[in-house]
């Protein structure tokens, strides 16, 4: 599909004004040239980000020095020897290259502070980067280079669509670009997709949203079909800002928006994290599927015998796992991982703030971590509806593990959730289905997987994140079927008499490693993780997640199984 976006807020020379000055046509502005330059071609007065051709472009994301154009391969002019009665294609491609653009995609490789990328970068000049056999023929021969050399692949998009004067072999370009994507998931190679404005129709519709990462800058459109055209087919006015970044943000759609100014870090970071992903474990070093070492004389350890753990009350332990001051899964992520880069979004229906997740670096090596998030204050908990996913936030995690296997990185996973999310979208969004493809895909995940259980346990949607190779548990942590009021109120008829249930659902770390529903349990701090979580982010690392997530080299047949029986026992 084709499509004519409308004009974008980009800077443009006013007629009153010396050729040294600009005018943004989002705000009306005016702006020095040699600043706007300076600042990337953002606008300094609205933050309006206009377009880049690809040769600056690859100058602003690439090492200097390192950027080399790949060849050009040889491919039909005009196929369809195509012609109205305004005149043949033939003559438009000449007259669009007598202006110094040769096609719509601009193939380089390179180096991001030394880590290397092919990077293909489309031009908008051309036939408004519209995707024609040279330009499909082009991305195709870059995906192909980036899996022969196993090199993480850039997309950089902005785009119209399909090009018409190629009718249908413009649209077969479509299959043949997502094809080579599906090629690179198959062999394990990172992409990452950079949307600028504007990008819709087959661009949209194929390789842009099939990497692994999608990143927007600030105010770029993507979509199939454009405002006007939609507008004109439903006859409804579309909301404020439709189809722009911080939309498709929201909608969970690209994983960040990402100002100019911070798209190199952001690419580095992303690429060092994916160097960080070593073949193979090296000789001596411990295997996640082996036994663990039992707690060290200072206690920060792992506890794996239930005599080691201090005894307690169950009800005290709810109470401590639901304080407000815990350290939640964002608070473990800023401190055990370096590089950080949170992803969000399902691609599918949203963004559920209740589970966040993401790519970093732990000792040295890259793992997933995805995991519940409440929040501290109670405006940031409501906004998370207190650690409870809805279907968008298991089928995010359950992206994020696809990706994890696909880069064959280990998955640590955070419980701490009163349960999942009970509400009439949630319902409609399919929630039981949510949960249950999640347990299915953990299931047979080929890379290693720790979950840790780090508040609360709640029913299914804290299960939904726990079928792993080792289940640990924090010390005042909880895990269950039910929360206490829950069944109080069902079996005692009597919602008061939940620390009485607590007691009895055998759910404090405790009982749960007695019973062998958790592996080990990581020590707290005294009065628990809230009271020093330096202390107990510290213990963490030291006692978990630095040992539990190096395992390097493991079978991925020799894990499933392994994971299989460790939960076939259950009820045996």
């Amino acid at each position: 599909m084709t499509v004519a976006p409308e004009r974008p807020a980009f800077l443009d020379r006013p007629a009153d004004r010396p050729t040294d000055w600009l005018r943004c046509r989002s705000c009306r502005g005016f702006v020095y040239r040699a600043r706007y330059e300076d600042e990337l071609r953002v606008c300094p007065s609205c933050g309006a980000h206009g377009r880049v051709e690809p040769e600056p472009r690859a100058a602003q994301l690439l090492d200097p020095g390192s950027v080399a154009p790949l060849p050009v391969p040889a491919v039909p002019d005009d196929p369809l020897s195509f012609a109205t009665s305004h005149g043949g294609y033939a003559a438009e491609l000449d007259r669009a290259r007598a202006r110094g653009v040769d096609e719509g995609v601009l193939c380089v490789r390179g180096t991001v502070q030394g880590h290397p990328l092919i990077a293909a970068i489309m031009d908008f000049r051309f036939f408004g980067g519209s995707m024609g056999g040279a330009v499909g023929e082009r991305l195709t021969r870059a995906m192909e280079l980036a899996l022969r050399e196993r090199t993480p692949l850039l997309l950089v998009t902005a785009s119209g669509g399909a090009r018409m004067q190629e009718g249908a072999l413009s649209l077969m370009q479509m299959a043949k670009t997502s094809r080579a994507m599906a090629d690179l998931d198959e062999a394990g190679v990172p992409t990452v997709t950079l949307v600028t404005d504007p990008t819709y129709g087959g661009v949209a519709a194929s390789f842009t949203t099939l990497a692994d990462v999608i990143l927007a800058e600030p105010g770029a459109r993507m979509g199939f079909a454009g405002p006007r055209v939609i507008e004109q087919t439903i006859r409804q006015r579309l909301p404020e800002g439709f189809q722009t970044a911080e939309f498709l943000l929201a909608e969970g759609l690209v994983d960040g928006v990402v100002q100019r100014s911070a798209l190199r870090p952001a690419l580095a970071r992303l690429l060092r994290m994916w160097a960080a992903r070593p073949a193979e474990r090296p000789a001596g070093e411990p295997d996640i599927t082996a036994p663990a070492a039992t707690a060290t004389a200072s206690g920060a350890g792992l506890l794996r015998r239930a005599e080691e753990v201090p005894a307690g009350d169950a009800w005290d332990a709810v109470r401590l796992a639901r304080h407000a001051d815990r350290p939640t899964t964002l608070d473990y992520a800023g401190y055990l991982l370096e590089d950080f880069q949170e992803l969000h979004g399902d691609r599918m229906t949203g963004d559920c703030p209740a589970i966040v997740g993401g790519l970093g670096t732990l000792d040295g090596r890259t793992v997933m971590l995805i995991g519940h998030e409440k929040g501290h204050s109670t405006r940031d908990r409501a906004a998370r509806n207190f650690g409870m996913a809805t279907p968008a936030g298991y089928r995010k995690a359950a992206r994020l593990m696809r990706t994890a296997a696909k880069l064959r990185v280990p998955v640590v996973d955070l419980i701490d959730t009163p349960g999942a999310y009970p509400g009439l979208e949630a319902e409609r969004r399919g929630q039981s289905i949510a949960i249950a493809e999640s347990l299915r895909l953990m299931s047979r995940l080929p890379v290693p997987v720790v979950s840790v259980v780090t508040g609360e346990g709640g029913s299914g949607g804290a299960l939904a994140l726990g079928v792993a190779d080792r289940v640990l548990a924090l010390r005042n942590s909880v895990y269950s079927v039910i929360s206490p009021e829950g069944c109080a109120a069902i079996l005692w008829n009597d919602a008061t008499a939940a620390p009485e249930a607590a007691r009895a659902l055998k759910l404090d770390a405790r009982e749960l490693l007695r019973h062998g529903i958790v592996d080990a349990v990581v020590p707290e701090p005294p009065g628990g993780a809230h009271a020093d979580p330096a202390a107990a982010r510290a213990a963490a690392r030291r006692g978990c997640w630095s040992r539990s997530t190096r395992s390097r080299g493991v079978d991925p047949a020799r894990l499933v199984a392994e994971r299989g029986r460790r939960f076939r026992r259950f009820g045996t």
